[in-house]
């Protein structure tokens, strides 16, 4: 073993551990803010109660399908089909992935307020302060994600020795962990914001005619509530998730490259580079009083193109040096950097009220709520077309760059590096989408408060950069996520070879098309699952608050206070029993399509899946996000501005979008990639247990 090999590792860590130090600082110096007036500090601290109370309750919930998923494990490992590490390292996966969540949430309820009285003394401050929450947020995802990785690759490699194959089959399982706790905090955490958002919206702006964020709305503390367990600690589970998966799945891929430990090493190197370089991008964020939407994009842009020029600079000069025969794929990290670049700026193009698309749908509300939901779905669809080209170019670079002309492994381990450059930055690109939520909860607070309107138009301001950053995280989400997810069929194919199974992966194989259509479905069972799950809860929390609008005497005049407590209760209730069966989904569909279609059916299911969810999750990311700012668009005096009957209609659709931007279209891209981990974890049993080779055998 080369001194290399035996450093690398710990170089690895220590990056994890600078950014989880830097992470801690930032902490602390959002809570040293000041909260602002008595009112404001009390009202942060019913949606911090209300947020702890529903993740306490979520995890749980939680717990107990992983203590059944740890039994199973323990047994299949105690059969010979696992190693003993599998139940450990998912266990590992889903609590990192889970704390993640639970960091960027707490920093997240004691940044809004703080943040809402920095927009008191200006722009700037304002947002200093929400970027500093983000930032926390991100750099607690990398670290605590390279931290998982770098421990887990020290304890394999001191049991396999220089092994590569063991101890990167031994590590995939991880992510499985990992997305199982991501996928249950994105789609809870997406229930219970959508159906605090949509019961608030469509009872009170729209039948009751009062504003948004009016404390006389008895769901107003459950939809900032929400704001932060499903766009906070659901979204930090979900990018742990995309983060160590691509990793992962690169060094497994390096394995079947023949390229030894170095090259199993690189992608944890490069995501270590990226941490110092997100680090050294946040002091670049800074905006002036007065700014534009452009120049506030603009000054979160500067963010993250330094850290990526930073981070590519830090690829080539590791690549060039440990990889000098295959120095190719530093093109790939480069495809990869450019492809999340360009993915994000065309979803800011797509959701922006900067740019002509959301100001045409705007204008679609002047003849009503039916055409700004249809201007709406065809701009989702229109927007998927761009992203697709992007991530098939990024493919054919990475691969050929790589050496898949020659060697097919190689130009493979290139994809999966082009997925580690994508996320290298995933620090700061967190930030800035980890921002809105906290910016979102300020407007909210800056409303119940009834501070000054210099206030909240400053956090109106914010608020809206906010939407087109999440929007844009999302997408930057889910391009990384079809990336990583085929790395992980590759992986997948792999060890079903290495375990005797027999592929084939034709067309013409009724097992794969199958498994196609089957796979295609998918991502549409789901979110249908997922949207009609918000429904049911949105319609429980309009019960509630007309009837508290009924009978709370004085309410309406605003004499006497709502019942905040009771809405935030049903969507805790609602959510963590609404989320069991989509997250069901995702675990059930891989086993049951290998126990009866075998191997060749779970390919077919995974690359169905993979492009279907790939353009419905963007489809919905974008939709969602341009009804938004349509409606905030309106808002600041465009085409009648607030109470009009274009302002009505763009509520509409911005009701429609809420679950497609924030429930289902963020939860796809984690379905995808757990399917392939499952799949993955189980891919013994199918080899040897299935219906189609029993059949196959019979009529022989």
């Amino acid at each position: 073993m080369t001194y290399l090999e035996t450093a690398a590792p710990i170089l690895v860590l220590c990056a994890a551990i600078i950014g989880l130090v830097f992470a801690v600082c930032k902490f602390y110096s959002v809570k040293r803010c000041p909260e602002g007036t008595a009112e404001m500090a009390n009202i942060s601290a019913k949606i911090r109660k209300g947020a702890m109370a529903y993740l306490k309750r979520q995890y749980k919930t939680v717990s107990v399908f992983f203590v059944v998923m740890l039994v199973i494990l323990i047994i299949m490992s105690a059969a010979g089909v696992l190693t003993w590490f599998v139940p450990f390292a998912f266990l590992s996966g889903g609590f990192f992935s889970g704390l993640s969540g639970f960091v960027g949430m707490k920093i997240a309820t004691y940044a809004n307020s703080r943040t809402a009285n920095g927009a008191r003394e200006g722009l700037n401050k304002g947002l200093k302060i929400a970027f500093s929450s983000g930032t926390v947020m991100g750099l607690t995802v990398v670290g605590l994600g390279l931290l998982d990785i770098s421990v887990w690759f020290l304890i394999l490699r001191a049991f396999y020795g220089n092994d590569p194959s063991s101890i990167t089959g031994a590590m995939l399982t991880f992510g499985m962990g990992a997305s199982s706790m991501a996928l249950f905090a994105r789609v809870g955490g997406g229930i219970f914001t959508k159906a605090a958002d949509v019961g608030a919206d469509l009872v009170g702006k729209v039948e009751a005619g009062i504003p948004e964020d009016d404390p006389r709305n008895p769901a107003v503390i459950a939809d900032n509530v929400g704001d932060n367990v499903g766009d906070v600690a659901g979204m930090g589970a979900d990018l742990y998730e995309s983060y160590v998966g691509s990793v992962i799945s690169a060094a497994a891929l390096a394995a079947a490259a023949k390229l030894g430990m170095v090259g199993v090493i690189v992608p944890m190197l490069i995501a270590g580079i990226g941490i110092i370089s997100s680090i050294i991008g946040t002091f670049f964020v800074s905006t002036k009083e007065g700014a534009t939407q452009k120049n506030l994009l603009g000054s979160l842009r500067r963010g993250t193109y330094i850290s990526s020029i930073l981070s590519a600079l830090g690829s080539a000069l590791l690549i060039f040096n440990l990889l000098p025969d295959n120095s190719g794929v530093f093109w790939a990290v480069i495809s990869g950097l450019l492809a999340g670049v360009l993915i994000g700026f065309f979803t800011e193009y797509y959701t922006s009220d900067s740019y002509q698309p959301t100001q045409k749908l705007a204008a679609s509300s002047e003849t009503g709520s039916a055409t700004t939901i249809i201007d709406g779905l065809a701009l989702g669809m229109n927007s998927t077309a761009i992203p697709v080209i992007i991530i098939a170019i990024s493919v054919l670079i990475s691969y050929f760059v790589s050496g898949g002309a020659n060697n097919f492994a190689m130009g493979l381990y290139g994809i999966g590096i082009s997925a580690v450059g994508m996320l290298s930055t995933l620090g700061i690109t967190l930030a800035t989408d980890a921002y809105g939520p906290v910016a979102d909860n300020a407007g909210g607070i800056a409303e119940m408060a009834g501070l000054e309107s210099t206030v909240r138009n400053r956090t109106d301001a914010l608020d809206s950069l906010g939407n087109t950053t999440a929007a844009t995280g999302k997408g930057f989400a889910i391009g990384s996520a079809a990336l990583t997810a085929l790395a992980l069929i590759v992986s997948y194919t792999d060890k079903v070879e290495g375990l005797g199974g027999v592929l084939n992966l034709t067309i013409t194989n009724p097992s794969v098309l199958i498994g196609l259509f089957i796979g295609a479905m998918l991502p549409f069972l789901f979110s249908a699952f997922t949207m009609k799950a918000v429904g049911r809860a949105a319609q429980k929390i309009v019960v509630e608050v007309r009837r508290q609008f009924k009978q709370i005497k004085g309410l309406m005049e605003g004499k006497a206070e709502a019942d905040y407590e009771t809405c935030v209760d049903i969507c805790t209730r609602s959510s963590l029993h609404e989320m069991i069966l989509p997250a069901a989904l995702g675990i059930i569909a891989p086993i049951a399509v290998g126990l009866i279609l075998g191997v060749n059916g779970v390919v077919g299911m995974l690359a169905g899946a993979l492009v279907s969810g790939f353009a419905i999750a963007i489809m919905m990311a974008n939709s969602g996000g341009a009804w938004d700012n349509a409606k905030k668009f309106i808002e600041t005096g465009h085409f009648g501005g607030k109470g009009s009957d274009n302002h009505k209609a763009a509520v509409v659709g911005d009701t429609v979008g809420d679950p497609f931007k924030d429930t289902a279209g963020p939860s796809v891209n984690i379905l995808i990639k757990l399917l392939s981990m499952v799949s993955i974890v189980f891919a013994g049993v199918v080899v040897k247990f299935n219906l189609i080779d029993l059949l196959t055998n019979l009529f022989k």
